[in-house]
């Protein structure tokens, strides 16, 4: 498909196909968030797909518009689509649906289709400051690494990646210019096993709106973490951020019984 047909695909309205029960114990909204959520999940709706707007939604399914604007609305406050005045109702861009475990952002991005590429902005060898011997426990004046990167996700940048390394194991620039942190310590043979992780939420100030091609105050997720290897060394510190139009995380939840 040429660029300019893919373009006119995205830019017709997707319609729902769907019978909806209206006996069901379901609410409507539900019935239509649900399989569009799993459309776009699974890939079937393409990020920037244009979905139709909730009037003639709620004429072609025969539902009221608060039902439809309530559907299209739970799926915005997901992450899944964005409305934008003048745009429309779209599947988020490069929308990254991530479960939470110990692993490399870039091998999750890549096992999930997308294109990569990282930048790295900063790789400063310098000794430990007293912060760094408590959060790294390490010797005090130790030699560390520390790297900023920006990591790109089908041209789009998604993620400012700050990170903190003993430099006796820290990968090279070139090397992390080309794979992920997780896969360089891999080729050296360190395997983190275990970490502590902190997630949060903040608004963006103007260089990380820059740096990310987002507003100013743009809210972003935010994930400090701290890993550990087999022997229980820290072998990295990263307080990263990320832009939350694209980026979700997933928590698995299991009921104990005793």
């Amino acid at each position: 498909m040429s660029d300019n047909a893919k373009d006119a695909h995205l830019d017709t309205p997707y319609s729902l196909d769907i019978v909806l029960d209206r006996n069901s114990a379901e609410p409507l909204y539900q019935q239509i968030l649900t399989p569009i959520s799993q459309l776009i999940k699974n890939g079937t709706l393409a990020p920037n797909q244009l979905l139709e707007d909730e009037i003639s939604m709620a004429k072609r399914l025969n539902i009221s518009r608060p039902t439809a604007r309530r559907a299209l609305q739970e799926l915005v406050d997901s992450g899944l689509l964005i409305r934008r005045r003048g745009v429309g109702t779209r599947v988020t861009p490069s929308h990254v649906h991530r479960q939470l475990a110990l692993t490399s952002l870039n091998d999750d991005l890549v096992k999930a289709g997308h294109a990569t590429r990282t930048e790295v902005l900063k790789y400063q060898i310098h000794l430990a400051t007293p912060e760094e011997v408590e959060f790294l426990n390490c010797e005090p004046d130790e030699e560390l690494v520390t790297i900023q990167r920006l990591r790109w996700i089908d041209d789009h940048p998604l993620a400012i990646l700050n990170n903190t390394i003993p430099s006796r194991i820290a990968p090279s620039l070139t090397e992390l210019s080309r794979c992920g942190l997780y896969e360089s310590f891999g080729h050296k043979g360190i395997v983190p096993v275990s970490a502590t992780q902190t997630l949060g939420a903040k608004n963006a100030n103007k260089l990380e709106a820059d740096m990310l091609q987002i507003e100013p105050h743009t809210a972003l997720f935010t994930m400090q973490r701290t890993a550990y290897d087999t022997q229980g060394k820290v072998i990295e510190h990263g307080n990263h951020v990320y832009d939350s139009q694209q980026y979700k995380m997933t928590f698995p939840l299991v009921n104990s019984i005793n």
